[in-house]
């Protein structure tokens, strides 16, 4: 099996695809899937399913996600991308490797299993949030699924660990643009213009003490800006400023809460300098939330399961699927500490065989 697995990873590193342009990656997925003895179908034709029908009247469905990130690698492997532009830095191709290996596994203990079994591959979890293609194509009530599984490759757990957690695991993930207008002045004559600029750093530095106080109240919560552009010429008041930024939170609630702290902070701030805020926010993904009843079931199954004391506060749109099912989401270790998107990002195959194995325990659960 771990060859295998490394084969698989290997060829699919090779082929990287972005967004819901996937020919060569689906191909490829299929001609493996198609040797087994199950139903390869595209949900929404852009995905791709196996269905394994072993008669049962329920199903458990894993998933994998399929798209790459539009990177030029530079890791010097000898099965680095073919594709110029394109990489798999995120763990696609590994998550994809498992799921194959696990459908290979699947097709010789499915009359074992308590379920049916449903493989789910999906694209676009890194652009516009692909698994709502897959919810929205019905798939999951055609087929009776009641739950579903998924792993992320993770780069600060040691290599082959597997850690979760009840509950929140991963932030709901907004994106924070916030437009400020204001009246350009010769600097000589300031008093005359409304500046575009003061306002932009008085509404950081508020921005930054609101979210200290949610904190306190609503858990962990992140809101950082990245990028702030304003002004034409330094002699001028400037007219106009964007900051751009990122919300993190784990709960509705929280999302509510800081969006009303920071249309409330442009409101005052924007009565203070004489400028006019519009603060936006982007859908973003909802936040991983893992079944608890299900976490329980999977720490009496695998015993090496290890649970992070805190969320973390980074995006995923498995939870799109959490939604509407029951579903439980680990990561596992590669032990390298080389980032998620890093240029360099690699890893040892053989923490793949973990999760495979991981896999067959969880789908033999009851």
């Amino acid at each position: 099996m771990d060859g295998l697995l490394t084969t698989y990873r290997r060829d699919l590193h090779q082929i990287p695809e972005l967004d819901t342009d996937l020919p060569e990656t689906t191909a490829y997925l299929r001609r493996v899937l198609e040797g087994l003895p199950c139903r390869v179908f595209s949900p929404d034709d852009r995905g791709l399913c196996a269905y394994f029908d072993g008669g049962k009247a329920r199903t458990a469905a894993w998933r994998a996600d399929m798209d790459a990130l539009p990177i030029v690698e530079r890791s010097g492997a000898p099965y680095a991308s073919r594709h110029p532009g394109k990489m798999h830095a995120c763990g696609h191709d590994g998550h994809m490797a498992m799921a194959l290996g696990l459908a290979g596994w699947t097709a010789e203990h499915l009359a074992e299993l308590p379920r049916n079994v449903l493989f789910v591959f999906q694209p676009a979890e890194e652009t516009t949030g692909g698994a709502r293609l897959i919810c929205a194509s019905g798939v999951f009530s055609e087929h009776r699924v009641e739950r579903i599984f998924g792993f992320h490759l993770w780069p600060d757990l040691p290599a082959g660990q597997i850690s979760s957690r009840p509950g929140p695991l991963l932030a709901r993930a907004s994106e924070v643009t916030v437009d400020i207008t204001g009246k350009s002045a010769h600097i000589a004559k300031w008093r005359e213009g409304d500046d575009a600029l003061l306002a932009a750093a008085r509404f950081l530095c508020g921005a930054d003490r609101a979210m200290e106080d949610l904190r306190r109240t609503a858990g962990p919560c992140l809101l950082k800006f990245g990028r702030m552009e304003s002004g034409t010429v330094r002699n001028a008041i400037s007219a106009h400023s964007q900051i751009l930024g990122s919300l993190r939170v784990f709960s509705d609630d929280a999302f509510d809460r800081a969006k009303a702290l920071l249309e409330g902070l442009g409101r005052t701030v924007g009565e203070e300098t004489g400028t006019a805020f519009r603060v936006g926010f982007s859908t973003g993904y909802p936040p991983v939330r893992n079944d608890e009843d299900l976490l329980r079931r999977a720490e009496a199954a695998l015993p090496g399961l290890s649970i992070l004391p805190e969320p973390l506060l980074i995006a995923e749109d498995f939870a799109f699927y959490q939604q509407i099912l029951p579903g439980l989401f680990l990561l596992l270790g590669t032990g390298t500490g080389i980032p998620l998107h890093a240029d360099t990002f690699d890893f040892d195959e053989s923490i793949l065989a973990a999760g495979v194995a991981a896999g067959q325990k969880l789908l033999s659960m009851d």
